[in-house]
């Protein structure tokens, strides 16, 4: 019986309905209601309950959306009060309009079927009302009357039948946009499949095989233990390298999982002085310090993260800053790297800094890789700040992540 509506829904429909109550209201009363008043009600019984009719029918718009079954109730008691006082068609009677159309567009199946008879049953209705209350219809003669009796019925169920065939025409289109939501989505989840697909054959390809040469060093480090400590020894080095390797890759999957990348090579620390050029290009100078330098090679997964993390920084700057410089500073130290991007900003808020698509990723980037990320203002500047950790594995000279 109630639909859900938003409450600054509701609310401009009750405006729209008092709105319209407070226009045709007094037009109906001045010019309408005293030539349509039947000789048989006192005037003022009259105007009074047009006034009812008028106030039960703008209130039936004021629900229309909210309640469609109960708005065309309403509306149905408002015309029989209208007809009990003698009144003819009013411009009040427009209100039953947008009723007919409410229980179109957002009715149910029961009241939309409910609004179509009431289209019909209420022009029939209408046309007989007029005729009874008219004697001129009954003194042209018999067949004068049926043929002016069925024209009038004509247009009353035309008049009343338009606006619900517009609303009618609404519902289609909401169901059409349901439609292509649903679609969307399924096309969206087929996509995402897929890419698991890929991402489970990457998986068996890198990763399984990292897994088996653990097995097979740990197994013969088990049986030269007691004979020869020194194998066993490399034979450890040999797991703790492949291990980490195995880590950086497995950080690479997870991170495709939540940013689709492609089938080639990841971007690395090595390509941050292209992308550099490319914010040059746009007319945004980047003052990059790295202190420290990185000690060694960093796992392929933090340089991605790195890459993507300024990236995202970068074209934030570019889309949102109020200055031509981005302060940007690296430190890579022994078990984490920091990151810091300072850039000046507009008065007004930046756009998506309280949760757009970008801040969200970097944020949830750095944490698949075990990091930290934090956004937001500081005086006259907008500051991304992230930190990720390295551990040991910055010693070991391998960086398989982008061959994920």
């Amino acid at each position: 019986m109630i639909r859900p509506l938003s409450r600054t829904s509701l609310i401009l429909d009750i405006i729209g309905a008092f709105v319209l109550f407070a226009v045709f209201t007094p037009t109906s009363v001045v010019f309408y209601a005293p030539g349509n008043l039947s000789s048989t009600v006192p005037e003022a019984v009259g105007i009074g309950g047009l006034v009812v009719a008028a106030v039960l029918q703008c209130g039936a718009v004021a629900i229309g959306r909210l309640a469609p079954g109960i708005a065309l109730a309403v509306a149905w008691l408002g015309a029989i009060v209208q007809m009990a006082a003698g009144l003819g068609p009013l411009p009040i009677n427009v209100a039953i309009l947008g009723v007919l159309y409410a229980t179109a567009a957002w009715g149910t199946t029961r009241v939309f079927w409910a609004g179509l008879v009431s289209a019909f049953v209420g022009g029939i209705v209408s046309a007989t009302y007029i005729s009874f209350t008219n004697g001129q219809f009954f003194s042209a003669g018999i067949p004068s009357t049926v043929a002016t009796f069925v024209l009038l019925a004509f247009m009353s169920i035309l008049a009343l039948g338009s606006p619900w065939l517009g609303g009618f025409g609404w519902r289609m289109v909401l169901r059409w946009r349901v439609s292509r939501a649903a679609q969307a989505l399924a096309e969206i989840a087929t996509a995402e499949e897929q890419e698991r697909v890929r991402i489970a054959r990457d998986m068996h390809d890198v990763v399984a095989h990292s897994l088996a040469v653990i097995v097979a060093q740990s197994d013969g480090a088990r049986y030269a233990a007691a004979s020869d400590p020194q194998v066993a020894t490399e034979a450890l080095g040999t797991i703790s390298q492949t291990a980490r390797s195995a880590l950086s890759d497995v950080r690479m999957l997870l991170t495709q999982l939540r940013h689709r990348q492609g089938d080639g090579p990841q971007p690395t620390i090595a390509d941050l002085e292209q992308l550099f050029a490319q914010v040059r290009q746009a007319g945004v100078e980047p003052r990059v310090t790295v202190d420290p330098m990185p000690p060694g090679e960093p796992p392929g997964a933090i340089q991605l993260a790195v890459y993507r993390i300024l990236q995202e920084a970068l074209t934030n700057a570019i889309r949102h800053g109020a200055g031509r410089v981005v302060d940007i500073r690296l430190a890579w130290l022994a078990d984490r790297v920091e990151v810091e991007v300072r850039n000046e900003i507009a008065p007004a808020p930046v756009l998506g800094a309280s949760g757009g698509h970008g801040l969200v990723g970097m944020r949830e980037r750095a944490q698949l890789v075990g990091g930290s990320l934090t956004t937001g203002r500081d005086g006259e500047e907008f500051v991304v700040t992230a930190t990720l950790p390295i551990g040991a594995a910055q010693e070991m000279p391998v960086a398989t992540g982008g061959d994920a």
